[in-house]
């Protein structure tokens, strides 16, 4: 994503300290006193990078970025065998989030973020609406096992070759059936070769899919650091195994907790791996939720995404502190 506003340092930084072994890695940038925002990044376990803090004006923002557990600084990191994959749940990563409020003293604060973001975001805000004063999604996901089934099995009509490949990384009597729940078990096996090959595999699926797309670096997923993949991987394959711990389409019906919160969802037209189809649906059942939808645009974005998120993280800016 395209950033509008030169690179920014961290004024403060840190590990939140969670009470079960692990240490959440947080930073916070820009005006001390000016408003709260959250970027929660995604994945699951993508990690926070440093293009984020130049989303906001660091005059107008307090930005707030963590890395969630298992990924980027956060310790232990997925990558490693023996990291305990049973304390990296949703709820879990929804526990660190207000945790993490109360330690640098928010009252509320606005959320940013995109695709498994946008889930964790989304599952945020319904538990603690009180805690949210706007939202602004890039991507939206809500990680039903509907849209689980169509990134790891539905879009592979687009691309047959590439999914035999994929497919091709199980058990021959377990190409039928879970593809995610066989890949989630070799990323468990004590063989570093076969988690290795797993993660080579589940990557070049997910840049697969991202192919056709206009704008973007062409091998986003491939291209991430050895660790990094790994725990990526991992991380995504624990979790989408688990339907992210939450209820089919519980995000979308309880929508309803979110009214009072303005939010602002950008989404590209042309976006193979969470199709448009659940952004409209959150946007009908979220009265004060804004669409827009970016014709030249997929989950990697483009210029006019970006001017989209931009536009509304400034506008949101101008109106003011929120603690």
């Amino acid at each position: 994503m395209a950033a509008p506003y030169p690179p920014i340092e961290p004024y403060d930084h840190g590990w939140l300290d969670t009470g079960d072994n692990n240490l959440v890695y947080w930073e916070t940038c820009g005006n001390p006193r000016g408003k709260a925002a959250l970027f929660v990044h995604g994945g699951p376990g993508s990690g926070c990078s440093i293009g984020p803090r130049r989303a906001f004006d660091p005059r107008r923002y307090r930005i707030i970025l963590f890395d969630q557990r298992g990924c980027g600084r956060s310790t232990p990191h997925a990558s490693d065998p023996d990291t305990d994959m049973n304390r990296n749940t949703t709820e879990h990563l929804l526990t660190d989030m207000e945790r993490l409020r109360e330690h640098l003293g928010v009252d509320r604060w606005l959320l940013f973020g995109g695709s498994w973001g946008s889930t964790l975001i989304l599952a945020y805000a319904e538990r603690h609406p009180d805690r949210v004063s706007e939202v602004v999604i890039a991507g939206v996901t809500t990680s039903r096992r509907s849209e689980i089934d169509w990134l790891y099995r539905g879009v592979g009509r687009f691309f047959p070759l590439q999914w035999a490949d994929f497919r091709a990384g199980v058990r021959p009597d377990e190409q039928c059936g879970d593809l995610v729940a066989a890949y989630a078990r070799l990323m468990e096996d004590p063989d570093p070769v076969v988690r290795g090959e797993a993660a080579v595999r589940w990557t070049a699926w997910e840049d697969t899919v991202l192919s056709l797309e206009p704008s973007g670096k062409p091998h986003p997923y491939s291209d991430k650091p050895t660790a990094s993949r790994l725990a990526f991987v991992r991380i995504c394959a624990h979790y989408f195994a688990h339907g992210a711990w939450l209820k089919e389409g519980a995000l979308l019906r309880d929508a309803g907790r979110l009214i009072g919160i303005p939010g602002v969802l950008v989404h590209g037209r042309l976006d193979l791996s969470a199709p448009l189809d659940t952004a409209w649906e959150l946007a009908q059942a979220w009265p004060d939720s804004e669409l827009i939808v970016v014709d030249d645009s997929g989950h990697k974005g483009s210029v006019a995404m970006d001017a989209h998120v931009h536009g509304a993280l400034d506008r949101f800016g101008r109106e003011g502190t929120n603690g």
